[in-house]
């Protein structure tokens, strides 16, 4: 890709005022990186003049496309009558309303900022609620940047279970004392520390689809009987999965109900908005009328429910819910999946592409892909293939493609031809 002097001189100036020269989320390897100018559907232009579609779609919240021009409208007439006001408004009111009735949990809302905060704050939540202190996660679940997420976020994959890692500098030692991990698709595992653990346990939180693993049959349904069972909530981290996997997220698709769940990304339509969500019983720990003072939690947010915010993500929503079909989706997501699996096996490269329809990348392994120590692969052949996909205009994150309702069957065949050629480079090198 050619760069020009302009975006040459912004990449320069990343590097002096940024740590790493990147916002923290995603930085390309030399003399590959680019400045994003625009985005326009399910295309993105940088600061060159460069195209390319977009499979990163901001880390999967722009699942509509760029600028959407309904979202753009509703945003545009919104902030004309002011940004934000910390107190009640109705775009915040209305969007809890459209939340509730499309998420199976939902009974009440909290809006938070990030995706972050919602997992934080359905975790504490959870421990104001049952008075314990403990976490179970899974081994390699991404709930976030707080200290309880990035417990073996990223581990080595060498300590025994249930000991956690921490997978960042910074995090107190005691937090170690609070986290216990099993592995992803593990029931049995799970219920042997439910059986030994259960008195200390607050919550079990579970992405239903962890990065790029699919839960096998009956996983879910298993971790809803064993914390019924044990008397443990279950956390549903629904910021991928809500509004993608079905319009009422994983929790409808898989029909699984959890008790409390965190959303983000979509549900915000590309603005800063997350929440908890959860059964009113439980979400009274936010009502200090409705509680003990030892369950209440007071909760502060500057743009908590922030108008601009909530109409994009009111917007967003009812585009999916009247113009947009699932199956569809699902349907034109699964033929890019199965077709880039096709052409690595024609190739006879051993590779699996892994995920569920629209959230989905390639590990080079022929062994099954079921948590997170089976994806402990050598990654010099994913640098290779994402590497000759972007030099042919297909931009994705170094972990996964989103598929976006955006994306037209166009796009879908300009991105299988990319794929022969990454599928050649890696046969090459393999």
């Amino acid at each position: 890709m050619k760069r020009n002097n302009e975006e040459f001189n912004l990449l320069e100036a990343a590097d002096r005022v940024f740590p790493g020269g990147s916002l923290g989320n995603i930085r390309l390897e030399e003399g590959y990186d680019f400045v994003v100018d625009s985005g326009s559907g399910s295309h993105i232009r940088d600061i060159s003049g460069n195209h390319y579609i977009d499979y990163l779609l901001g880390s999967g919240p722009m699942v509509l496309g760029h600028a959407h021009p309904l979202v753009v409208d509703a945003v545009t007439e919104v902030v004309k009558k002011g940004s934000t006001f910390f107190t009640q408004n109705r775009y915040a009111i209305q969007l809890a309303e459209e939340i509730i009735k499309a998420m199976p949990c939902a009974e009440q809302v909290r809006y938070v900022s990030s995706g972050t905060e919602a997992t934080y704050n359905a975790l504490k939540v959870a421990r104001a609620y049952t008075g314990r202190d403990k976490i179970l996660k899974f081994e390699g679940g991404f709930h976030g940047m707080h200290d309880y997420s990035q417990m073996s976020l990223s581990p080595s994959g060498n300590l025994p279970f249930p000991d956690p890692e921490p997978s960042s500098a910074g995090i107190p030692k005691v937090i170690a004392e609070t986290v216990l991990v099993a592995p992803y698709n593990d029931l049995i595992y799970v219920a042997e520390l439910l059986e030994r653990h259960h008195n200390e346990i607050a919550a079990v939180i579970v992405e239903p689809v962890q990065r790029i693993i699919e839960p096998q049959p009956g996983f879910l349904a298993g971790l809803r009987e064993l914390t019924r069972k044990y008397d443990v909530l279950l956390v549903f981290d629904e910021i991928v999965t809500g509004f993608r996997l079905a319009y009422g997220g994983a929790q409808a698709y898989y029909d699984v109900v959890p008790d409390l769940a965190a959303i983000g990304k979509i549900v915000g339509g590309g603005y800063p908005l997350a929440a908890v969500v959860g059964k009113e019983e439980i979400m009274a720990t936010y009502d200090q009328k409705s509680v003990n003072p030892s369950q209440y939690i007071p909760h502060i947010g500057t743009l908590n429910g922030n108008p601009v915010a909530c109409v994009a993500g009111l917007t967003t929503l009812e585009i999916l819910r009247n113009e947009c079909s699932y199956e569809s989706y699902h349907s034109k997501s699964n033929y890019l999946k199965s077709t880039l699996q096709g052409l690595f096996d024609e190739a006879e490269v051993p590779a699996t592409v892994t995920g569920i329809n629209m959230m989905f990348d390639v590990l080079f392994t022929s062994n099954p892909i079921i948590d997170y120590r089976s994806t402990l692969t050598n990654k010099t052949l994913n640098k290779i293939f994402d590497r000759t996909l972007l030099e042919n205009g297909i931009f994705k994150s170094p972990g996964k493609f989103y598929v976006g309702f955006c994306h037209s069957d166009e796009d879908i065949q300009q991105t299988i031809e990319a794929f022969k050629l990454g599928v050649a480079e890696v046969q090459k090198a393999n």
